[in-house]
């Protein structure tokens, strides 16, 4: 892996941006979008296990897996130029049911030699009720 020393730490809108490519991927049933925003050795933390990228672009199973969402409170960690952590909360309503859900999640996103890769999300559930 390259280090770009040379190149700015990316913006929030800049990282907000790549993962809104993630969930419009999920919205829009596009698992081939979806694995190439994921990095090969992606880690996935979700309540209901441990997931690598093929387990995240296996949940699509060729249909959307969300019908809508909105992403709020997004803030944005620096770790280095090339490696930032985004926060932010995501609320969202799953096809065919009636009520919206709500996560808070962290990304991990490096900067490597083929530009920015989501490497780790984690969700954790909110309790919306």
């Amino acid at each position: 892996m390259n280090t770009h020393n040379d190149k700015p730490a990316p913006t929030l809108e800049e990282i907000l941006n790549l993962e809104q490519q993630v969930w419009t991927a999920l919205v829009e049933g596009d698992a081939q979008a979806d694995r190439a925003l994921l990095s090969a050795d992606f880690l996935g933390v979700y309540p209901s296990g441990f997931a690598n990228r093929e387990d995240h672009v296996g949940q699509f199973a060729d249909s959307p897996t969300m019908e809508s969402y909105e992403l709020s409170a997004a803030q944005l960690r620096v770790l280095t130029a090339d490696i930032v952590l985004l926060s932010y909360r995501a609320d969202y309503r799953r096809p065919g049911a009636s009520a919206r859900e709500a996560m808070l999640i962290s990304s991990l996103w490096e900067r490597r030699d083929d530009g920015w890769i989501n490497t780790f999300s984690q969700d954790t559930l909110v309790d919306v009720n």
